[in-house]
């Protein structure tokens, strides 16, 4: 089974995202901070990560730049969760090493098919 890590800063979000990950067949984890996110994929570095865009602590675009540098962080899709529409955002989030992008509010559809699109099983 595929491990997703979700970090997001919000219990409701998080529990929503676990849910819909859940459904769609992936093992979920969720971490509400960037460091603590970082240490689980230090750990073992996940299939699927689901990224908030604001995070205490550590902001989404570090998070997403500490993965990509680590050692096999190549390997995870990441999409990431954001309310921002600034397009120089989300441009600098997908030079970074995003694979895509959804805008909050999401649902299980609009997940399913943004993971479909990227190859995922979904």
């Amino acid at each position: 089974m595929k491990h997703c890590l979700v970090v997001e800063d919000s219990r409701v979000m998080r529990s929503v995202a676990r849910r819909i990950f859940e459904e769609l067949q992936f093992e979920t984890n969720e971490i509400e901070d960037g460091l603590g996110g970082l240490r689980i994929c230090h750990d073992k570095m996940p299939d699927m990560i689901f990224l908030d865009w604001n995070l205490p602590s550590m902001p989404g675009l570090e998070f997403l730049k500490s993965v990509r540098g680590q050692p096999n962080g190549s390997h995870p899709v990441i999409l990431f969760a954001t309310t921002e529409n600034d397009p120089d955002e989300i441009a600098a989030a997908m030079a970074a090493g995003a694979d895509d992008f959804v805008m909050k509010p999401y649902d299980r559809a609009t997940l399913r098919t943004k993971l479909v699109a990227l190859g995922s099983p979904a």
